[in-house]
């Protein structure tokens, strides 16, 4: 099985920073990617930005120049950095790994529960 944590989200003003953090764990032996997603009220979910194992980002160009996505393979945990937030930047952040080798066998991919960011004076 695979869990993931997600923390780090909360109400920022429009201009300010957050940093989430997604932490997956359980019978994993290698992730080969990693990403964050989020869907906005009445909006689809739609992708943020990926990195791969080997460090290849990328990103939505919506966020292009405002956000940076990083990994930490040792600790099987992504990071999203959001600067210059704005209010359309609002929603559920998810946290999502994929290609994942456990001691099961092979996983598509796994998603986090979801942490809300708001953006708002």
């Amino acid at each position: 099985q695979v869990q993931l944590v997600e923390s780090g989200g909360g109400l920022v003003q429009p201009g300010g920073s957050l940093r989430l953090s997604c932490a997956a764990s359980g019978s994993i032996l290698r992730i080969y990617v990693m990403g964050w997603y989020r869907q906005a009220p009445g909006k689809q979910r739609e992708l943020v930005a990926t990195i791969t194992r080997g460090g290849t980002t990328n990103y939505a160009d919506s966020v292009k120049g405002q956000f940076t996505i990083s990994g930490d393979n040792a600790k099987n945990t992504v990071y999203l950095q959001m600067n210059s937030q704005r209010p359309e930047d609002t929603a559920v952040y998810y946290c999502n790994v994929g290609h994942i080798a456990t001691t099961e066998g092979y996983r598509r991919d796994a998603w986090g529960q979801g942490t809300q960011v708001t953006v708002s004076s």
